[in-house]
């Protein structure tokens, strides 16, 4: 599977879950996409079919793709712990995520263009690999040349979400990976058991 660049609507009514953030069109329609619209007969889906969709979702969601996503998985399974929440950890340890929780990208889209172009530092190295694992301890900035990008500047003003495991720093244009966030402080709508279930078949 290529990278999706398509509607990012149509795939968060897909899933019936804003994935990508508020989004009017999906207000409008909240129901699947398809010629049809609602008033499509859809028939039960199966078990099968709902551990896809967890899945799926949770790649569209992080913008990941399927190889990635299972070596992913399977450094999870090896760690010892909870395979799910583990799986979400390390998920959420991707620098294009960090970039995003910080708020120096309004979008993971986003997030994953700035680190392609070479703008965000890892502990002062610029790193262009948006799907570097960080560690505990690390610290993300933006480079010191692209601190006045309009795209940056925006999107740090208007920036409002905190997290107790990202420590943030004006000055620095950056922030310090701290811990691994717990489960409950992962606000993303995705039932992790079920893909767990899926690769375990």
């Amino acid at each position: 599977m290529a990278r999706y660049k398509g509607p990012k609507s149509k795939i968060a009514r897909k899933f019936r879950d804003p994935i990508f953030g508020p989004d009017k069109a999906y207000e409008r329609k909240n129901y699947p996409p398809g010629q049809h619209g609602n008033s499509r007969r859809r028939g039960k889906q199966s078990e099968y079919g709902i551990q896809l969709q967890e899945k799926q979702k949770a790649k569209y969601t992080y913008g990941i793709l399927e190889r990635q996503f299972r070596n992913t998985f399977h450094r999870a399974n090896q760690k010892k712990g909870i395979t799910g929440e583990i799986l979400l950890q390390l998920i959420e340890s991707r620098l294009d995520n960090i970039v995003y929780r910080l708020g120096i990208a309004p979008t993971r889209r986003g997030a994953r263009q700035l680190v392609s172009h070479r703008h965000i530092t890892v502990n002062g190295e610029i790193v262009n690999v948006p799907s570097c694992l960080l560690k505990e301890g690390d610290i993300v900035a933006v480079r010191q040349k692209s601190k006045s990008l309009e795209v940056i500047t925006n999107s740090i003003a208007n920036r409002s979400n905190q997290y107790s495991w990202l420590d943030w720093e004006d000055e620095k244009l950056g922030g310090k990976f701290m811990n691994y966030p717990q489960r409950e402080e992962i606000p993303e709508n995705i039932n992790e058991q079920l893909i767990v279930e899926l690769y375990s078949k």
